[in-house]
């Protein structure tokens, strides 16, 4: 992998401290897309799938 510039790594630290909020969202499910497509046991998954049509039927009462 390439070595970044300096002006790209400014770059990357000034959006990075403007948009934290982006960030943290895009580390968690960056996070969990690689928990489930590398790590989770059929137990993890089963559990997450229960989880996810929760949060989906929460979502479809408040909608």
């Amino acid at each position: 992998m390439a070595e970044l510039s300096e002006a790209r790594k400014r770059a990357n630290k000034k959006w990075d401290e403007k948009n934290k909020e982006k960030k943290k969202l895009y580390t968690y499910r960056s996070t969990a897309r690689s928990f489930v497509k590398n790590l989770a046991s059929e137990q993890d998954l089963l559990e997450l799938r229960q989880l996810i049509d929760e949060r989906l039927n929460q979502k479809e009462k408040t909608q």
